[in-house]
């Protein structure tokens, strides 16, 4: 399979990848923007830098995960790989709790370590749960969002497509949060924000239109 990005978030996955497999000639990563890379990483893993390279790899084994955080990006090269017959791949770690009752995980959910998904949950197609993540009974998380490291979803919220939560952000009770929103890192949410919306701080407020 294929991990998108070879930098980052990226690592962190293969951690996860491997403690569940430990065939390493089965994962290659792709990175056709960073300019400092070499052709592999950890001095195992292959690093494939144009989308021609990934197509025999893909006619062998379509599934793909993404190492990215940004929502953008994720989106942009499920569509891209999608177009050439990949197979988004769902990611849980091990040492993630995810709930047994109602909790629905749509294609190519990443959920890392320490991560705590309860009851009554959807969650979006491409979403990123990050490290020691908490999600509420009853909430709803859109396609694409970036839950950064120890982000804290109460219960009932409803999160929008494509947005990003900073690290250590809480989103309280019942909120909705538009699409494609930033919440600041260490933000408390106590209101709804509309769509397109940059907010920050304690009690986080709008900051500006993005």
């Amino acid at each position: 399979m294929i991990i998108i990005g070879a930098k980052g978030f990226s690592k962190e996955l293969l951690t996860v990848l491997m403690k569940k497999s430990n065939n390493e000639k089965d994962i290659f990563f792709f990175d056709d923007i960073s300019k400092d890379l070499g052709d592999n990483l950890f001095g195992k893993f292959p690093i494939i830098k144009s989308i021609e390279e990934t197509k025999h790899i893909l006619a062998e084994n379509p599934y793909f995960a993404l190492g990215l955080g940004s929502p953008q990006l994720r989106r942009k090269m499920t569509d891209k790989f999608e177009f050439l017959g990949g197979k988004l791949k769902t990611v849980i770690s091990p040492k993630a709790v995810v709930g047994i009752f109602g909790v629905e995980i749509n294609q190519g959910v990443c959920i890392m370590c320490g991560s705590v998904i309860t009851s009554d949950i959807k969650i979006g197609k491409g979403v990123l749960i990050n490290l020691n993540c908490t999600v509420g009974h009853d909430s709803k998380i859109g396609d694409f969002v970036e839950c950064s490291p120890g982000v804290h979803i109460s219960g009932n919220v409803r999160i929008g497509n494509n947005t990003a939560i900073g690290s250590g952000a809480v989103i309280l009770p019942n909120i909705r949060i538009g699409n494609n929103c930033v919440i600041g890192a260490g933000s408390v949410v106590r209101e709804n924000i509309p769509d397109n919306k940059l907010v920050v701080g304690v009690p986080a407020k709008i900051i500006r239109d993005i």
